[in-house]
């Protein structure tokens, strides 16, 4: 059983990772427009880059601890990444007749957020030395 201290912060990285998620969707429907769910989509790609980062460097350094990566992958990440928000506004989309919307909401989810992974995981290597 984890420590009270971790479950806490693991609770406070998590709120951290909604709020965060929460302004990002604020200003890229701002800044970029509400036509496509920019908002998620920046968050699932930063999200994935990261925790591909941290768990790399949690694996192969002691840069970050065991407690430190489940502070910043389960909580943060878990607060910050959208894969829910990603099915209900596709679906939406879907609903909506966006065909191209759809589409383009998928393949750019799955395209950015697996490249941002294999970065996130590249520089992981890289800041290890291995």
């Amino acid at each position: 059983m984890p420590r009270l201290s971790v479950i806490l912060l693991v609770g406070l990285a998590g709120a951290l990772g909604t709020l965060s998620r929460y302004f990002v969707s604020l200003w890229a429907g701002r800044a970029l427009g509400t036509w496509f769910p920019y908002g998620t989509l920046i968050v699932n790609v930063v999200g994935c880059f990261l925790i591909t980062l941290v768990a790399e460097l949690a694996l192969r350094t002691t840069l970050v601890s065991a407690e430190a990566r489940v502070v910043l992958t389960a909580g943060f990440m878990g607060g910050l990444t959208t894969y829910s928000s990603f099915d209900l506004e596709t679906t939406n989309l879907l609903r909506e007749r966006a065909w191209a919307s759809a589409t383009a909401n998928v393949a750019a989810t799955l395209g950015l957020c697996f490249v941002a992974g294999l970065l996130g995981l590249l520089l992981g290597r890289r800041i290890a030395g291995t």
